[in-house]
């Protein structure tokens, strides 16, 4: 809700008021009883007699004046309640559920009042005092609204009396200046009224019983639902008391309408999330399975503390509640519910906490202007409150809460990475000076890359959504009995207890595949006998497969289906297709345009048979054939779209299909005939490369589908594909595809054709993004194929992948790697690190010149980077553990956080490298030049570290349990706060080392031996 309008035009009515006043005027102040004072004389009565009288008048009061017309007459007979009143909140000492039942009506008490004082004086009352009054009552109508939706804290506190009246009444006596009068209006919740008043309710609500930070929650969402309160009451009043009516007209009207559209918005789109039905059912809602989670607190680097699990939704309304100001993140895996968290965690921040949520679905910001604010205002273009009102996001009386689901979804105009960093860096800016609050949802993934921005900015609170634990299933499975009946549920639940460990104890407690294996179950289409399998996502793959065939048979009883005339078969690879579309655009939704692009004019695709079929069979064009087969579940209108796009009810569903789709393709690649020559030519597979490739297309999730599918398939031939893909490789690492001849032109082609298909965007890839996407896809197919055969006996000497190349004779190492991360810079900074860095693991890199090379963050664990150059390279964050780093040379590089556990860095030079908070678990270092590097709070458990040069580190903190360091040379070495429990040390060399108390030496062996020992550490240690 915004409320600028009413406040300039308040601050202007003001500024002319200001101009007549003299210094003394505007010093003034008004006491809160004031303008009651003016209709009845006090009189000094006993404390429990005044009490009970005081409340019992504002009852008596309401009755008087509902049932008497306002004249003169009414002024004799209110004033003996009037004397026997302190001010309207004296109705708070009476039990708290008499507000509700009552229902007195506080702001007609309180006009009907100024008149009278009007009445009586034969003067208007000051806008002070109506400000004043109209606030009281303003706040007593919240407290009502807030107590009557409680139903249960009305039970609880409802009845008792007050035992501490004398506050209430003593209120009465304060003083408001004007200037905090006038605050009260535009800045309600920083008001010195608004203080006033919560320190009054929250010593009430404790007297009846409340915890503190109940309370203060409770008087936090009281003192935020005024202002709305004030403004009806304000527009209601105007035209009965002049001072307000001078006030009112000032565009009193616009701020009402603007008030309207939040509230239109509030119910239109908030209030109807958690009822909305899942998928397709008739009637389950999402609220009817709706169970809350747990959450995992992460530190800033994304690693776990050691806390206790935590209620996500409890968590959330902490964070949203505390003073601190950091941005939300909550980050899950595929089907963790983070979409579902946020559309039922937005509708109780509606209800019960003092925010307006707006639910963003970042799939659909596609664009990232200056900053936030105008990012925002182009995304909530269609709203009332928004484009009305240029100060909507700095006015003081309204909060909002932008729930951000999606970031891994967010790809904006112009920018291939989309865009993750600068928005991250945009909404961290805005939160810093901001009263409003963010959560934003994505994968892990989503944060690769921009982790040390993260790190460095602090201003990020992480938590990781868990699987659900036994409890939680069991609460999801009673609401699934509630209406599906008991029979169901249990055998539902004997159904689980049958399958194997990898799906009852990891699959199904992923709430999206616990669904699907419910609805799968209940349709009779699983059994536990099919899903019986030793690879998790071989069971996942199988799951997918059994709801997508399932979807198609349901389909068969769709007449618009059948008028099509197609197959099952035929229709499944219609849904590929589409999935292919919707990743290709951008992995949220597809235009109509280019699927009809896709599968009507483009002769050479398969498809277009389908499609033809289709509309000579129902007769009707191409356009209509094509909308016949968007039916099923899984494909929907894009949401706010008005162009004609569709997209898929889950990311995972169109992920699963668009690795079908690939997997079909590539199947086809390695077809021959009996003379062993393929069917697809070479210039028609590098075709088809660009065409399906050439994009942001392999993502870890669509990769992991693929390489499953293509394992089920009894088509797929590893080491012809091999082949036929390194030759590609070969070639494109060569430049032949982009410096083509203009007809030749591959990487050209199909950026020609994602212009036609896309038309809207803003900025499409360039020729140079389409190139370097066809190439690091096929590098990660290749990188996945070498993974895979170095499994299996007959596979690992006839596919080994060298992402670099050999080392040819006469040179020391290779370069073709670092040429290829450089020239993926020109999809993003870190392009390649970001679109490959999540496949290297178990990459053969020996030798390879990586100097410099920015692999922030990427997978290389089990990698092979013996005697490879890593000068310089960024590795922050990167995962190597068990890693292959003998010899290699690592001076100078940044290794912050990184993982190394097991990792061989025997002879390694790391002089000056950043390995602070790195772990070097169990990590073999013999021999290595740790030189000056910087080893801060990192941790060396178990560490061998024989003969290594460790002169001048930075250990300050570094955990060396049970670490070898035989014969190390720890020259200088800075050991402040480190923790050396049953550390070796046998002949060490120790001299000019640093310490301190709460270094920890207990259990230290080898000292005896060690060489320099400072004569000060033997004295501590006892040893002489």
């Amino acid at each position: 809700m915004s409320f600028k309008c009413l406040r300039d035009w308040a601050i202007a009515f003001f500024r002319a008021t200001l101009s007549s006043m003299t210094i003394e005027q505007m010093a003034m102040a008004t006491k809160i009883g004031s303008f009651l004072a003016k209709l009845g004389s006090k009189q000094a009565v006993e404390l429990t007699k005044q009490v009970t009288d005081s409340t019992k008048a504002v009852f008596d009061l309401a009755k008087t004046i509902k049932e008497k017309p306002l004249d003169g007459e009414l002024l004799k007979t209110v004033q003996p309640y009037v004397g026997q009143m302190a001010s309207l909140l004296d109705v708070l000492n009476s039990p708290l559920g008499l507000m509700v039942k009552e229902v007195v009506p506080f702001a007609s008490i309180a006009v009907t009042l100024l008149n009278l004082v009007c009445e009586a004086t034969k003067k208007d009352p000051t806008l002070e005092e109506c400000i004043i009054a109209l606030v009281q009552a303003a706040y007593l109508e919240s407290v009502r609204g807030q107590l009557a939706e409680d139903q249960k804290l009305l039970a609880r506190i409802g009845e008792k009396q007050c035992s501490k009246p004398e506050r209430i009444l003593k209120f009465a006596e304060v003083e408001i200046s004007d200037r905090e009068a006038k605050k009260a209006i535009t800045s309600f919740p920083d008001s010195e009224l608004a203080h006033q008043l919560s320190q009054i309710l929250q010593a009430r609500l404790e007297d009846a019983g409340m915890a503190t930070n109940k309370a203060e929650l409770f008087c936090d969402r009281v003192s935020w639902a005024v202002p709305r309160i004030l403004i009806q009451e304000l527009a209601k009043a105007a035209d009965q008391l002049k001072p307000l009516a001078d006030f009112y007209r000032m565009n009193g009207q616009a701020v009402w309408e603007r008030l309207q559209s939040l509230d239109d918005y509030l119910a239109r789109e908030i209030a109807p999330k958690p009822s909305e039905t899942v998928f397709d059912e008739e009637r389950l809602t999402y609220q009817d399975l709706y169970v809350r989670l747990k959450v995992q607190l992460l530190d800033q680097d994304g690693k776990p503390l050691e806390e206790e699990l935590i209620d996500l939704e409890t968590w959330a309304e902490q964070q949203l509640l505390n003073s601190t100001g950091q941005v939300i993140f909550i980050q899950g895996e595929a089907g963790r519910g983070k979409s579902v968290f946020c559309r039922m965690f937005s509708d109780r921040v509606r209800r019960t906490l003092p925010f307006s949520p707006i639910v963003i679905r970042l799939r659909y910001l596609r664009s990232l202007a200056n900053n936030l604010t105008q990012t925002l205002e182009s995304y909530l273009q269609n709203l009332d409150f928004v484009t009305s009102d240029s100060s909507w996001l700095t006015d003081r009386n309204t909060r909002f809460l932008f729930l951000l689901d999606g970031f891994d979804e967010l790809l904006l105009e112009g920018r291939s990475s989309g865009g993750l960093k600068e928005f991250l860096t945009q909404v961290e800016d805005f939160q810093r000076s901001s009263h409003h609050r963010f959560v934003i949802t994505g994968r892990p993934l989503s944060l690769q890359g921009i982790d040390r921005v993260i790190t460095q900015s602090k201003k990020l609170v992480r938590v990781a959504i868990l699987p659900m634990e036994d409890a939680i299933r069991e609460r999801w499975l009673s609401q699934w009995a509630q209406h599906f009946g008991t029979d169901e549920a249990h055998a539902f639940s004997k159904f689980l207890a049958d399958c194997p460990t990898e799906v009852n104890d990891e699959l199904a407690r992923e709430p999206l595949l616990l669904y699907l294996l419910a609805r799968l179950h209940r349709e009779k289409r699983l059994d536990a006998e099919m899903l019986r399998t030793e690879e998790k996502i071989e069971a996942k793959v199988r799951i997918y497969d059994t709801a997508v065939n399932w979807v198609i048979d349901k389909q068969r009883e769709n007449e618009n289906f059948r008028l099509t005339g197609l197959e099952s078969d035929e229709l499944r690879r219609f849904l590929t297709e589409a999935a292919l579309c919707v990743v290709q655009a951008g992995n949220e939704f597809a235009p109509i345009r280019m699927l009809e692009m896709r599968c009507v004019k483009d002769t050479n695709n398969p498809i277009a048979k389908l499609i033809q079929k289709a509309r000579q069979e129902t007769q009707t064009d191409e356009a209509k054939a094509l909308n016949s087969l968007l039916t099923a579940f899984y494909i929907q209108p894009a949401s706010g779209d008005k162009g004609g796009s569709v997209e898929f009810t889950h990311k995972s569903f169109g992920e699963f299909l668009c690795a079908e789709r690939l997997k079909d393709a590539i199947e086809s690649w390695t077809e021959s005939r009996r003379n062993k020559d393929f069917y697809l030519r070479t210039e028609q597979l590098n075709q088809e490369i660009y065409d399906l490739l050439g994009s942001k297309v392999l993502t870890v999730e669509i990769v992991e589908c693929l390489m499953e599918q293509l394992r089920q398939s009894g088509r797929f031939k590893p080491i012809e594909l091999f082949e036929r893909l390194h030759d590609f490789y070969d070639a494109w690492c060569e430049g032949t595809f982009i410096d083509a001849l203009p007809d030749e032109n591959l990487p050209q082609r199909k950026m020609r054709l994602l212009r036609e298909q896309l038309p809207e965007q803003e900025k499409s890839l360039g020729i140079r993004q389409v190139d370097i996407y066809a190439g690091l896809n096929v590098m990660i197919l290749l990188l996945k194929l070498h993974r895979t055969a170095q499994e299996k006996e007959e596979l690992k000497e006839k596919i080994v992948f060298y992402p670099s190349g050999q080392v040819v004779e006469g040179e020391r190492y290779t370069s073709r790697l670092l040429k290829i991360i450089s020239y993926s810079s020109c999809v993003e900074l870190a392009g390649f690190s970001s679109i490959v860095g999540a496949f290297l693991s178990y990459a053969n890199l020996t030798s390879a010149n990586l100097t410099s090379a920015n692999l922030t963050s990427a997978n290389l664990t089990s990698a092979n980077l013996t005697s490879a150059y890593l000068t310089s390279a960024y590795l922050h964050g990167a995962d190597l553990s068990s890693a292959d780093l003998s010899s290699a040379y690592l001076s100078s590089a940044d290794l912050y956080g990184a993982d190394l556990s097991s990792a061989n860095l025997s002879s390694a030079d790391l002089y000056g490298a950043d390995l602070s908070s790195a772990n070097l678990y169990g990590a073999n270092l013999t021999r290595a030049n740790l030189d000056s590097a910087d080893l801060y709070g990192a941790s060396l458990y178990g560490a061998n570290l024989y003969g290594a040069d460790l002169s001048s580190a930075n250990l300050y903190g570094a955990n060396l349990t049970r670490a070898n360091l035989d014969s190390a040379y720890l020259h200088g070495a800075d050991l402040t706060s480190a923790d050396l429990i049953s550390a070796d040390l046998t002949s060490a060399i120790l001299d000019n080392i640093s310490w301190n108390e709460e270094t920890n030496w207990e259990g230290v062996r080898g000292l005896e031996t060690a060489i320099n020992v400072p004569i000060a550490l033997k004295q501590q240690l006892g040893l002489e």
